[in-house]
């Protein structure tokens, strides 16, 4: 350790509307390269979460850091992979321009050398997720998967310190899903990028997750997956019976779909 303030900290933090708490009291470090699984049921505040670390929404009660300043709308020291939704076939824009607004938002495209560092860097963060091929194309054109490569590379270009991930598995089939959750990983370990990826989607993330922070209606734990997906740990949170157990070389969860459904893990051993 040393006293670099990491990428993500949070002091204290909470989170509330009205009289319902999502979190509260929230400490938080992540690290350089570290991959941080955000997992629970539906409403329990995933997505806050996101939008409090990109300055969207302001924390009910302590503090929130990115790089050691507070987290701020706009800072080019986060990268973003939102939810993925499949473009219409009509849409025009092609590959290139997508990656390129991940730079246009901070102030790129002036002048003949800020377009050349421009091009230079969205090429760049092309080869990096192998998507050079769709330079050109136009997104319509392209399948789920090779469009959520194209927001990869743009959550990337500028690279940033810090790569929040809201489900970006959704509507992809399970090879997309180890593909994109796996480039995302590597990307992020080779560039000392810090992520919290956001999922219901646990089988293609969990062998890539360093850590898992769990939020279940106002309380949640922070810990390694064997240290947190277990059946004490979630039968404290859900506060009620359950099951986690390994079933052909799959770690399943049951009995928190009975007051959350939808919210049932099963995953491949690591």
């Amino acid at each position: 350790m040393t006293d670099t303030a990491p990428p993500v900290r949070l002091r204290g933090a909470g989170l509330s509307y009205g009289d319902r708490t999502l979190w509260e009291g929230l400490d938080l470090d992540v690290h350089p390269g570290e991959f941080l699984a955000v997992l629970g049921p539906n409403g329990s505040g995933k997505t806050s979460l996101l939008r409090v670390l990109l300055g969207l929404q302001e924390p009910t009660s302590g503090t929130v850091h990115i790089d050691g300043a507070p987290a701020r709308r706009g800072s080019d020291r986060i990268g973003y992979i939102p939810q993925q939704r499949a473009v219409e076939g009509a849409v025009t824009v092609r590959g290139q321009d997508l990656v390129g607004f991940g730079l246009d938002g901070h102030g790129w495209g002036v002048g003949l050398r800020r377009r050349r560092e421009r091009k230079r860097r969205v090429d760049a963060a092309l080869r990096a997720v192998d998507a050079a091929e769709y330079a050109r194309m136009p997104l319509g054109l392209l399948s789920g998967g090779e469009q959520q490569r194209l927001r990869v590379a743009q959550a990337l270009v500028g690279d940033p310190s810090v790569l929040l991930c809201d489900e970006p598995l959704l509507s992809l089939d399970l090879a997309h899903q180890r593909k994109v959750s796996g480039l995302i990983a590597d990307r992020a370990e080779q560039a000392g990028a810090a992520v919290l990826f956001v999922t219901h989607e646990i089988n293609p993330v969990l062998p890539l997750a360093d850590r898992v922070l769990y939020l279940v209606d106002g309380r949640f734990r922070i810990g390694t997956p064997d240290e947190v997906l277990n059946s004490a740990t979630l039968s404290e949170l859900f506060r009620t019976d359950v099951e986690v157990a390994r079933v052909g070389g799959r770690l399943v969860v049951v009995g928190a779909e009975d007051d959350h459904p939808h919210h049932v893990h099963e995953t491949d051993e690591a």
